[in-house]
């Protein structure tokens, strides 16, 4: 039997944290496990803030120059090791054919989406991340974690919504291709530098927020540039 305990040391190594799991219910419809059959279980895996963000500079250190998709890469090789290790199977968010990621955390660890889409963590706010899952051919033992405040319903204001200088964030969804547009230009040199106006804004979870580098990083990766 998995230790949950025993795979979250492993993990800390590398900045990530256990994001909570569950056990698939009697004929749900499981993505494969490790041996091929259905999955029993599944653990996100993912981040608080920007703890992985040292170690994975470390590493790309060492890669060629011009790497696509550097993060994803180090998430599948530092995951995938940490599954060889514990008998699952790794998958993540950017493989095909695309898993319900968003509805596993929500499942996991009962959170709801903020305005922008990001699900809203009661201590991380918007600054946390889910980067793979684990896959398991037996049961875990894993807390019910409750269900947390969502700090969006007690926030009048909204801040998150009324910070983008081309209102990128409605009631009618995101303008992804307003907020590429603006980003791209002249204009958008604070957004593409600082990161997202509209994230920034939320006053939750200010300790975990990531740093101007980092955000700077996943701007050019939503970007291209």
């Amino acid at each position: 039997m998995v230790r949950t305990r025993d795979l979250a040391r492993e993990l800390a190594g590398h900045g990530l944290i256990p994001r909570g799991g569950f056990n698939f219910a009697d004929g749900e419809d499981a993505p494969p496990g490790p041996s091929g059959a259905p999955a029993q279980a599944v653990l996100l895996v993912g981040q608080a803030g920007a703890a992985p963000w040292l170690h994975f500079l470390k590493w790309r250190e060492a890669q060629p120059p011009g790497l696509e998709n550097p993060l994803d890469t180090w998430s599948r090789e530092v995951i995938g090791a940490v599954a060889g290790r514990f008998g699952a199977r790794a998958v993540f968010p950017s493989e095909r054919p695309y898993l319900p990621f968003q509805q596993w955390a929500m499942r996991a660890e009962k959170l709801r989406p903020s305005p922008l889409g990001i699900l809203m963590h009661p201590e991380y706010g918007l600054w946390h991340a889910y980067r793979g899952a684990l896959l398991f051919d037996h049961e875990l033992d894993l807390p019910d974690p409750g269900a947390p405040a969502h700090l969006c319903d007690a926030c009048a204001e909204k801040p998150c919504l009324a910070s983008c200088p081309v209102d990128a964030h409605s009631a009618a969804g995101f303008d992804h291709a307003g907020c590429l547009e603006y980003v791209r230009s002249a204009k958008g040199r604070a957004c593409a530098s600082r990161g997202c106006l509209d994230r920034n804004a939320c006053p939750h979870g200010a300790a975990y927020r990531y740093p101007a580098e980092m955000q700077a990083f996943h701007m050019r990766a939503f970007t291209g540039n």
